[in-house]
């Protein structure tokens, strides 16, 4: 895999994003496929996140380096995400749980300021096979 992917997402929706990333990781051999499924479900929230909380462009970007697989969408929002639920606030709601599945899925996760394009906002990331 290149180091980096970038895909901007201004016409994508997650059902796509979701099939971009577990077909790039397929066709590469360097035991990714553990990761397709689990991949597939953090691209899907991360994207659908940038997508549904703000109005201006969002990108998404998937990076292997040193056997750790990162998975980040930016998006034109600076504000942070809303930290993820615990699981009690989650029995009571119908919304909300992208961040608690990233959060259970990932080994690890975080945000960060970020500008793209001329554009501030954020770039929210998570690791697989970081621990």
């Amino acid at each position: 895999m290149r180091p980096a992917a970038s895909r901007s997402l201004r016409n994508s929706t997650p059902r796509r994003t979701w099939r971009a990333v577990g077909s790039r990781l397929r066709t590469i051999d360097c035991g990714l496929i553990r990761y397709v499924d689990v991949a597939e479900l953090l691209a899907a929230e991360l994207v659908s996140n940038a997508v549904r909380h703000t109005k201006g462009p969002a990108a998404m970007r998937v990076k292997w380096a040193e056997g750790v697989l990162r998975i980040g969408a930016w998006d034109a929002d600076p504000e942070p995400p809303e930290p993820p639920r615990s699981r009690g606030e989650l029995e009571e709601v119908e919304a909300g749980r992208g961040m608690a599945l990233v959060r259970a899925c990932a080994d690890v996760w975080g945000w960060q300021p970020s500008a793209r394009e001329g554009n501030r906002g954020k770039f929210v990331w998570c690791e697989l096979g970081a621990a």
